[in-house]
């Protein structure tokens, strides 16, 4: 079922009336509608699409998943399509929104997008006295693009978090490894749902677009403002994570170093008590052979050499 509601001049005047009356309400030159429908099927949308003049090529972009945002322009409406995201456990989510602008109509078509917090930025006194579907427009897109700082504050966050990890004492490599992963996949998803945002609001701040008016441009630039900070945000992340990952590395690669010197010193050292004891053991006579001093002898220079052979590595840092 779709949902709508009526405006005038800023303010909720009804809610929730049918579809057929939509038309009705808009001979009101101070009446704004808005239409809302959840992951509708093309018969759903045919109505209000002859009754507003929808283009049959924004009806079935709306219909259409995995498109990139865009704005476009027609004969007397114009149509919009955003993604806004949201974190499923660890994981970060796009969720598509369409919206079809008119003068005075608002008609957006979603997924799993959650419009609770639009509507309060809609129902929120002192908000922006203007009549036209700009101001509902505004309200949306403030509410996605502050999702988008929402989650680039996230990720910041578990940079940070990464940074600590792999800095510890004894880090955990394959946790740190597995977290850097999902954050980059994450990070993925953000910079392509943003990247495509400053074309769209961009759009909308141009000259001859008569959906933002004076009274709603400085809003409308604020919204792009953010949207180049979350752009901007998000790029510097993706090389945070690079750099992290190449630290990780080469922690990892000093670690093996230390082990393979420390390997490599106790082999020296056991080498001469096999080699002492190796020749001793030849069936063969030789100084001390079957004598007591024989025994203290290659005791003797097992424990000097052995023990030289540790302080020289220990000196060295390999120990």
């Amino acid at each position: 079922m779709a949902r709508t509601r009526l405006y005038r001049q800023g303010t909720l005047a009804a809610s929730d009336f049918p579809l057929d009356e939509v038309s009705k309400h808009l001979e009101d030159p101070d009446s704004v509608v808005w239409v809302d429908f959840r992951s509708p099927t093309e018969a759903d949308l045919t109505t209000v699409a002859e009754e507003l003049g929808l283009h049959a090529l924004a009806v079935e972009d709306a219909l259409t998943e995995h498109e990139r945002p865009k704005f476009e322009q027609f004969d007397g409406n114009s149509f919009l399509k955003a993604k806004a995201v949201r974190f499923e456990g660890d994981r970060l989510v796009p969720s598509e929104v369409s919206a079809f602008i008119t003068e005075r109509a608002l008609i957006t078509v979603r997924d799993d997008f959650d419009f609770a917090d639009v509507l309060e930025r809609w129902d929120a006194p002192g908000g922006v006295e203007s009549v036209g579907a700009g101001y509902l427009l505004h309200g949306l897109l403030d509410s996605i693009v502050d999702g988008h700082l929402a989650a680039a504050q996230a990720l910041d966050d578990e940079v940070e978090a990464l940074e600590d990890a792999l800095f510890e004492e004894r880090p955990d490599h394959k946790a740190v490894q597995g977290r850097a992963l999902r954050l980059r996949k994450n990070l993925v998803v953000l910079r392509r749902v943003e990247l495509p945002m400053a074309d769209v609001v961009g759009g909308l701040l141009r000259a001859d677009q008569p959906i933002v008016t004076d009274e709603l441009r400085p809003y409308f630039q604020d919204v792009h403002d953010h949207v180049l900070r979350v752009t901007d945000w998000t790029e510097s992340l993706r090389e945070m994570t690079t750099t992290l990952r190449e630290t990780q590395l080469t922690a990892q690669g000093n670690v093996m170093n230390m082990i393979m010197k420390k390997v490599t010193s106790w082999a020296a050292i056991i080498a001469v008590p096999t080699a002492i004891t190796g020749f001793y053991g030849q069936n063969l006579p030789y100084p001390g052979f079957e004598k007591p001093s024989g025994f203290w002898v290659s005791t003797v220079a097992i424990l000097a050499l052995s023990g030289f052979l540790y302080l020289s590595f220990k000196k060295r840092d390999w120990l």
